[in-house]
């Protein structure tokens, strides 16, 4: 990447190391330095909550709005109804209207942290597609829309193409989508003089699908920005780990615990992750990515309570901070650590270990836990678990107990009362 821009945005993009592609660099760069330039990413509503998968784009965003910038948070909506197929091996499981609602009702919390929300130049807006999308006349759309799309070009997209490839089945509900997500950047210009479109590197032909019709038929110029789809140095899908996706909502994936995952960064991700997800200096970034031995684990600590800082709070972040540390460096049993308080009722006639095991999120089958157990995985308040038919009781309760599985994950086990 030689070029040298001139506007704030376009410099932290490429420094930070959030630019994959672009449709005009030099284009873009010029309309920054101009004025306010509106801009948006979609997000379908598949969840209750965005997991880290999607938190370079938030981040984004955000980097958008301090540098002087309005993003647009555009909730999917109508097109969640649709899904997409990109680099899907399947359909997506379709969700009724009420399930929509009640996910939008969730990711947007998330947005609230990041993104300031207010009616000034460059105060962010939250929309939802179906707000025109819904109200679709499908021949109308069909003539004034549809016409612009060639199915030659569409089959020949990389997202469309892979699935072809296979074999695998891709439904006429599928491929509109493409159609609707072009249609979106047209209204979003139309409605809010929106002129960049960002997104992952895998969303490229519906971005630039977005900017052919919205020149065809308003006649304007406007950009598409992609960032790298992100994997871990071990090839592993950024957003996901042992136990499943890093939710970012708390209540979907607890602090400490969303925390430890940025604690257990490896080695080589370290400079990379805090240029990405936090905002210290790039020199610093680089410093710390650099350092070898107990070193880089401090800086990993740092990474994490700066991620977590933005998500939940420096309240949240010095917390978990506090627990890992009395739970790894002196052994104890920290505040902060996931819980699973049992009643009484629960274990009159005693509650099996493996069974606790799965309850508390250490394991996700009775299966898997037994396997933790034959593998010397599992420990109880520090001491190896040998017994899969070990049975806990009211005087094993007394005090809250600390499970371990492998040495970083962990939960107390508490009795109600």
């Amino acid at each position: 990447m030689t070029y040298h821009p001139k506007s704030d945005f376009m410099r932290v993009m490429i420094e930070r190391g959030f630019l994959a592609d672009c449709t005009d660099y030099q284009g873009l760069d010029e309309a920054l330095t101009k004025g306010v330039v509106p801009a948006y990413i979609g997000f379908d509503a598949t969840a209750k909550s965005l997991h880290v998968g999607s938190l370079i784009q938030i981040m984004m965003l955000r980097w958008l709005q301090k540098t002087g910038h309005k993003p647009i948070t555009l909730m999917g909506g109508g097109t969640t109804k649709v899904g997409d197929p990109s680099f899907r091996a399947d359909e997506r499981p379709l969700l009724t209207p009420a399930q929509i609602d009640d996910n939008i009702a969730g990711i947007k919390q998330v947005f609230a942290k990041y993104i300031r929300y207010d009616d000034s130049a460059d105060g962010a807006l939250m929309l939802n597609n179906a707000e025109w999308l819904d109200g679709l006349n499908y021949l109308d759309f069909l003539r004034d829309v549809g016409r612009h799309f060639s199915v030659n070009r569409m089959l020949s997209f990389e997202s469309v193409k892979s699935r072809l490839d296979r074999e695998q089945s891709l439904s006429f509900l599928e491929f509109n989508y493409m159609i609707l997500q072009a249609y979106d950047f047209l209204e979003l210009n139309r409605r809010y003089g929106c002129l960049l479109q960002m997104g992952g590197s895998d969303q490229w032909g519906n971005i630039v699908n977005g900017i052919d019709l919205t020149r065809r038929i308003a006649d304007q110029e406007i950009f598409g920005l992609t960032s790298p789809l992100l994997t871990t140095s071990d090839g592993k899908k950024m957003g996901k780990s042992a136990d499943g996706a890093v939710w970012l909502n708390a209540e979907m994936r607890a602090p400490y615990e969303f925390w430890q995952f940025w604690r257990n960064t490896t080695d080589a991700d370290v400079g990379r992750f805090l240029k990405l997800y936090t905002e210290i200096d790039v020199a610093e970034c680089d410093r710390l990515g650099a350092l070898s031995g107990s070193e880089i684990n401090e800086a990993k600590v740092t990474l994490a309570n700066a991620v977590t800082t933005l998500c939940h709070g420096a309240d949240a972040a010095a917390a978990a901070e506090a627990t890992a540390r009395e739970v790894f460096e002196r052994g104890g049993v920290g505040d902060d650590l996931p819980t699973l308080s049992l009643s009484a009722d629960e274990i009159a006639g005693g509650i099996s270990i493996v069974q606790v095991i799965v309850r508390s999120g250490l394991a996700k089958s009775g299966k898997e836990a037994k396997r933790l157990i034959a593998e010397n995985g599992a420990r109880l308040n520090d001491t190896p678990l040998t017994d899969a038919g070990l049975m806990l009781d009211a005087a094993a309760l007394a005090e809250p107990v600390k499970l371990s599985a492998g040495k970083k994950r962990h939960a107390l086990v508490r009795l109600d009362g």
